[in-house]
């Protein structure tokens, strides 16, 4: 069985609510050639952005199910609550709807907002007793009232881990909103292809100081796009625990939390000796497939040489995973991940 650990799929332009094209805060054009949320905008050119087209390209793949996750441009980061309430929820009904019409298919994961705690814990309330979602997708940073980007491991978010470690949820954490973090010049798509890797090496350099995994044993985390910096950058994290105590004090050795069983990674970093330092790190058994469709910086046909597997398929090639790795990290480990028995999606 082959599982898709990271996809997204989007709503036809007339489910999208009105007020959210009127406040520009997301929408659809009518030709399903653009999404667009206030000034910006990116062309839908893939094969599978939306449900009819991305079960066929599931086919053609052979993808037997897919875990797909929340719109990055849903986190909501600035809303007012009110739009922010009705933002997520339209998101999570939607996905709920896409798993409930195609339970043998997808996966679907739900989003929440820290900015506004308590809705924040009503809505993974209604998500789990009354949708039946099981992945809480959650952005490496969000806004807070002051104005101040914080990472999703700050102290501030424990209620949503505690509640998520009470409903044994796997989450999911992905970096979006980099350019409005950062005063550089949105140039070269540097937010896309450096500083979004950035943001997943902040926050879990800050999760792993935490220790969330043993804090919140009962949540199966995985970090999107492999970590990336967050892998590349661990021995010099490791040097500035150890060189400057006085710093972290009261936090935990980050050594602590490598290749912890409740830490997942996906696979879409893009060449086989990044995947393969991933590995050295954590472990094939950490390690789940991320395709992250249908977007260009995913792993789909017509990017070079690109279609999905690619970067796993040449790491077997050349003696990086054995064929029974590559099997794991396509069924096994996603299973294990979102907590699923493989006989409850055949």
């Amino acid at each position: 069985m082959r599982i898709n650990g990271h996809g997204h799929v989007l709503p036809e332009p007339n489910q999208i609510p009105s007020f959210m094209k009127k406040k520009k805060l997301f929408w659809i054009d009518d030709d399903k050639k653009f999404m667009r949320q206030a000034d910006w905008s990116r062309p839908i050119s893939g094969p599978s952005f939306f449900i009819k087209e991305k079960l066929e390209w599931m086919n053609f793949h052979r993808i037997d199910h897919g875990v797909m996750l929340c719109l990055s441009q849903l986190y909501c980061n600035g809303w007012s609550r009110q739009d922010c309430l009705d933002g997520i929820r339209f998101q999570n009904d939607f996905n709920s709807s896409i798993q409930n019409t195609h339970p043998k298919k997808f996966t679907c994961g739900f989003v929440v907002q820290p900015l506004y705690i308590k809705d924040a814990l009503n809505e993974i309330d209604r998500c789990v007793n009354k949708l039946n979602l099981k992945v809480l997708c959650l952005p490496t940073h969000f806004l807070n009232s002051k104005n101040e980007w914080l990472s999703i491991a700050e102290t501030d978010v424990d209620p949503i881990f505690e509640l998520a470690d009470e409903y044994n949820l796997a989450v999911q954490i992905h970096p979006y909103d980099g350019d409005k973090m950062i005063a550089l010049k949105n140039k070269y798509w540097r937010f896309h292809l450096v500083w979004m890797m950035a943001q997943c090496a902040d926050t879990l350099h800050l999760f792993t100081l935490r220790n969330l995994p043993d804090k919140y044993p009962n949540i199966r985390t995985c970090f999107a796009h492999g970590g990336m910096l967050g892998i590349a950058n661990y021995g010099r994290r490791i040097q500035g625990f150890d060189g400057r105590p006085d710093i972290f004090e009261r936090l935990e050795d980050p050594r602590k939390t490598l290749g912890h069983k409740n830490l997942y990674f996906d696979t879409l970093v893009h060449d086989s000796h990044t995947l393969e330092l991933l590995k050295k790190r954590v472990g094939s058994s950490q390690i789940i497939m991320g395709l992250d469709d249908p977007f260009p910086l995913g792993e789909i046909e017509g990017v070079g040489t690109s279609y999905p597997g690619r970067v796993l398929d040449y790491a077997v090639e050349t003696g990086v995973f054995t064929l029974q790795e590559s099997k794991d990290i396509w069924c096994k480990n996603v299973l294990d991940w979102i907590g699923v028995k493989q006989e409850d999606i055949l």
